[in-house]
């Protein structure tokens, strides 16, 4: 039995799908038809709000902590940065299991409220006369607790597409995460123009500037969001098919929905794929229509092969840094890194030292990795991290079916901001210990295991429905 009642051969790509149809005509009504899209439509623009609201602030952390509070140093600037991913870890399981059994509006309204709470608080961090730091990294963690509403949204897309619709809905949805991370540095720079004064209003103690701008603007977008879903988003399920389910989260049911498939979930299929995407947002931490299995396992081939190309050869070896850094110290973490940056080269009145630090004994065996291999390598990896991405999710939506997926969408969510937790902390102590070359030499034995994983359970990582019989693959 083919899906939508035509042959797999004949049957229309999504954008031929048109109200009106013949064979659209039998799943839906146009009325239905532009409201799930609608609904669909708005809930990319809160991933994409989401987005940014991590990336717009990520590179002037460094600078602001240090104006409001001289006692946070490089290690603090971690657990600030850290302190995203950490709350988005914890609140991803708790917002799933909440839209499980009730209205997506009510998680999906209460993260964003969580969230433009702690813009707001990250706006006056400067005003405590003491522990400033710790304020910023409790507002930090705020906004990554209120993120935790992307398990609500792969949910909420997952459960509103049919089968023909979900991967390049995912790939819509991660299109605008991955926007949202790239233009959020790009709006930051652009109040950078405020400068670092700005403007005070004395009544409220607000101070406007390059550093506060951001998350107040952060704060705004986030109330016009939470009236987007309100007045816009209603509650829409279909199954694998396309057809209209009665909604677990929605009281009002017509007579003609159909009712959830029966089945159990591939449990097995459902931790693979788990251990699939921590590993792909673990390799990304790191380095920060075929079947939806063949592209991830393309993926990470690709990965492996930019990693193995990144491994130190040849017998050049880097130029020696003989001069100490700043009090001994070297950027071995990713708070050092984003210091680095900020770090004026003329601050002690002599030219910073190059080179690779004395102090990594590896510098004097270990070859240099040169510009071109590090180009060549850093392009397929960047070609074979959104294809596992994407992949992971969509197979990982099929896999559970119609079914809700609040909490499960919750765990793989979670496993992605544990991946972006430990990635940095992995990287940069390996590396600085043991030099380049063990490093991605371990990166790529775990892509290898993981391809291993992948082969193991290939075939489970089928589709609910093609695996009930319901649809043909």
């Amino acid at each position: 039995m083919a899906s939508m009642g035509v042959d797999a051969e004949q049957e229309p790509l999504l954008g031929d799908l048109t109200p009106g149809s013949r064979e659209w005509d039998i799943i839906e009504t146009e009325e239905h038809y532009k409201s799930r899209w609608i609904s669909i439509r708005i809930l990319y623009l809160t991933m994409f709000l989401s987005s940014v609201g991590f990336s717009i602030v990520i590179m002037s952390i460094w600078p602001y902590l240090q104006k409001i509070d001289q006692t946070a140093d490089a290690s603090f600037l971690g657990w600030v940065i850290a302190s995203f991913s950490l709350g988005q870890m914890v609140a991803s399981p708790i917002f799933g299991l909440w839209s499980n059994y009730r209205p997506r509006k009510e998680p999906l309204i209460v993260s964003i409220f969580i969230s433009v709470t702690a813009n707001c608080l990250y706006a006056y961090v400067h005003v405590p006369a003491s522990h400033n730091k710790y304020y910023m990294l409790i507002a930090r963690g705020l906004v990554g607790f209120g993120a935790g509403n992307v398990a609500v949204i792969r949910s909420y897309i997952s459960g509103a597409t049919c089968l023909q619709e979900r991967t390049s809905s995912m790939a819509n949805a991660s299109a605008c995460q991955a926007l949202g991370f790239i233009l959020g540095p790009v709006f930051q720079t652009c109040f950078a123009l405020i400068g670092e004064k700005g403007v005070t209003w004395d009544t409220i103690k607000l101070q406007i500037n390059m550093y506060t701008a951001p998350v107040l603007i952060g704060a705004f977008l986030g109330v016009l969001n939470i009236i987007l879903i309100l007045v816009l988003l209603r509650e829409h399920r279909v199954d694998d098919s396309g057809r209209q389910c009665k909604n677990v989260n929605f009281e009002e049911a017509s007579t003609d929905e159909a009712q959830v498939p029966q089945g159990n979930i591939d449990q097995v299929a459902v931790v693979a794929t788990n251990v699939l995407f921590f590993v792909v947002l673990f390799i990304f931490a790191l380095f920060e229509t075929i079947g939806e299995r063949a592209i991830l396992l393309g993926g990470l081939i690709v990965v492996w092969v930019g990693f193995f190309i990144l491994l130190p050869w040849g017998n050049q070896f880097p130029k020696i840094q003989w001069e100490d850094l700043h009090n001994n110290s070297i950027p071995n973490t990713f708070g050092e890194i984003i210091i680095a940056f900020w770090k004026s080269p003329r601050e002690d009145h002599n030219e910073e030292p190059t080179g690779c630090p004395i102090e990594q004994a590896w510098c004097l065996y270990i070859p240099m990795i040169h510009l071109a291999q590090f180009l060549t390598s850093a392009a397929l990896i960047g070609v074979g991290y959104p294809s596992c991405n994407v992949m992971s999710y969509t197979l990982y939506s099929k896999i559970l079916g119609p079914k809700p997926q609040g909490v499960y969408m919750g765990w793989l969510t979670a496993s992605g901001s544990a991946a972006r937790i430990l990635g940095p902390v992995f990287i940069s102590q390996l590396y600085t210990s043991w030099g380049p070359r063990w490093a991605f030499s371990l990166v790529c034995g775990v892509v290898v295991l993981t391809i291993l994983l992948l082969l193991v359970v290939y075939k489970r990582l089928v589709a609910f429905s093609v695996r009930h019989g319901r649809i043909q693959e």
